[in-house]
């Protein structure tokens, strides 16, 4: 891995053969990889562009601008004739033959597209690629992607882990930089990403530089244990297509991908001589039936949890049944602290409410009579005008009409839109309206119950003396080692403890003590 994960440490700008999320509306995203040449041959004369229904994108438009900027659509020809190549057969809207649909296989490597624009072999079109034209209408927000974002734009193959449920879980877990993570049911990735994310402190040993599209400066790597996660896969295609996106991504030194059986076969790594332990101090299992997984999450020698700490563990069950045999397993097996939570997020908008006929042609208000004043002066504006419509060649036109029509109040749609648009300019609109809010109409996140347990590390008698002499031994010493004075009462209980319930002994020791 050459370059740092878009994920870890975002760019400055959009950068050629990074991973961008293009902001259509609020719930509509849409990533894309963006390339100086048309990698899927589709044969558009400005070369790769991403079309969506607000309009179409040309990356020539994206590449370079900071993240957040707003891009403006572009004119494209999407029919036969805006295609370079299309009726001699080469720019194919189907997919082609061979391919597996991930960016790395074939001519899309990321590592293998790095040649200037105009000499890209692969491309001829792009030589002499047209220069996009803005359409009058249709934009987008480009971003960075974060977890959050590619939770919301993911490619679904299965129920995905939705940002507030995997924060919450990240927290109980106690997941902080260099924790080790087990995932088992990674899906889409949705948690897998989020968990990269939390356990990064730096990337692996053999990692020290970057390439020219992102920064100059050395990557950082762990000064100790490297944060990772451990992601278990029962579906072989999902964990090959999870495993090709953490490598599109730059997580691969921080994210393992196992097709795995775990419910048979444990937790075991594919081929453990090359690979380090996994010493897991968090578990998080998305699985149908997590205890029958349970029985390998134990404290023998052969587990992949961290003896020398407390192991917190949590389920996502989406059934109240699951949850009763997931606690009974966790209660056979040593769990404690074992704790049930439901999680009901909801996003509350808060907006201006405007209502009024002076509103009329202007987005997000209700254009609509506010008070029975307005509604009246614009059905005598409505009336007046189909009389002057009427009457005007035919007869003669009422004294009234002709007053309203030297006033101005009898006026075009045209003209009173444009009239409210000039007045727009000069109105303060965040200090109008009724200040209402509204919740969220669907939720977006996955009904489930979450089972949070808690392993104990493994206690032996040995351990209990050293503890018990260390607590003996700490009231006596002070900061850096230093002796600290001892209380008459704190001394007649350690002579109390050293008689053994010997009461000639105890009585003896407290004599001493009273003469001192």
């Amino acid at each position: 891995m050459s370059n740092p994960s878009p994920f870890l440490q975002p760019s400055s700008a959009a950068c050629p053969d990074a991973l961008a999320v293009l902001h259509l509306k609020r719930d509509l995203l849409t990533p894309t990889v963006l390339r100086t040449y048309d990698d899927e041959q589709l044969g558009y004369a400005e070369g790769k562009v991403t079309t969506t229904r607000y309009g179409n994108y040309p990356h020539t438009t994206l590449i370079g601008q900071p993240w957040g900027s707003q891009i403006k659509a572009s004119l494209v020809d999407t029919g036969t004739r805006g295609r370079v190549g299309l009726h001699m057969g080469n720019g194919k809207k189907r997919k082609r033959e061979g391919s597996s649909g991930n960016l790395r296989d074939g001519p899309t490597a990321i590592d293998d597209c790095i040649e200037p624009v105009a000499e890209h072999p692969r491309s001829p079109a792009v030589k002499n690629a047209k220069i996009a034209i803005p359409a009058p209408s249709g934009f987008c927000h480009i971003l960075p992607p974060t977890p959050e974002i590619w939770t919301a734009s993911l490619p679904h193959r299965t129920q995905v882990v939705y940002t507030p449920d995997y924060s919450y879980i990240l927290q109980r877990l106690r997941v902080t930089p260099s924790t080790s993570v087990i995932e088992a049911g990674a899906g889409s990735g949705s948690f897998t990403h989020a968990a990269a994310r939390a356990v990064f402190n730096g990337y692996p040993k053999d990692n020290t530089t970057v390439d020219h599209d992102y920064s100059t400066q050395e990557l950082p790597t762990a000064s100790s244990r490297a944060g990772r996660v451990w992601s278990f896969e029962f579906h072989e295609q999902r964990a090959q297509k999870l495993d090709a996106e953490i490598q599109e991504h730059g997580l691969e030194g921080i994210v393992t991908v196992t097709h795995r059986d775990v419910y048979q076969d444990g937790f075991s790594l594919d081929s453990p001589s090359s690979n380090p332990s996994i010493n897991a101090s968090a578990v998080f299992l998305d699985l149908p039936a997590p205890w029958m997984a349970l029985r390998h999450l134990t404290r023998d020698s052969s587990s992949p949890l961290n003896p020398s700490v407390s192991v917190h563990l949590c389920t996502f069950s989406p059934c109240i049944e699951q949850v009763q045999r997931t606690i009974s397993a966790l209660r056979s097996l040593g769990w404690l602290e074992i704790e049930m939570v439901e999680l009901s997020a909801h996003r509350i908008e808060v907006r201006r409410d405007r209502v009024g006929l002076q509103e009329e042609g202007l987005r997000g208000v209700n254009a609509s009579p506010a008070t029975v004043e307005e509604a009246i002066g614009r059905l005598r504006e409505v009336e007046g005008r189909d009389r002057s419509y009427h009457h005007g060649m035919t007869s003669q036109p009422r004294v009234e009409d002709l007053a309203h029509e030297a006033a101005g109040e009898y006026v075009s749609k045209q003209q009173r839109l444009q009239n409210i648009r000039d007045a727009q300019t000069d109105r303060k609109l965040y200090k109008e309206g009724r200040l209402v809010h509204r919740s969220e109409p669907e939720l977006k996140t996955h009904t489930s119950y979450l089972v949070f347990a808690i392993l104990p590390r493994t206690w032996t008698d040995d351990d209990e003396r050293k503890a018990h002499a260390q607590l003996r031994a700490w009231p006596a010493k002070g900061v850096n080692g230093a002796t600290k004075p001892t209380s008459k009462r704190q001394m007649k209980r350690e002579a109390k403890e050293q008689a053994g319930g010997n009461k000639d002994v105890e009585m003896e020791n407290e004599r001493q003590l009273d003469d001192e």
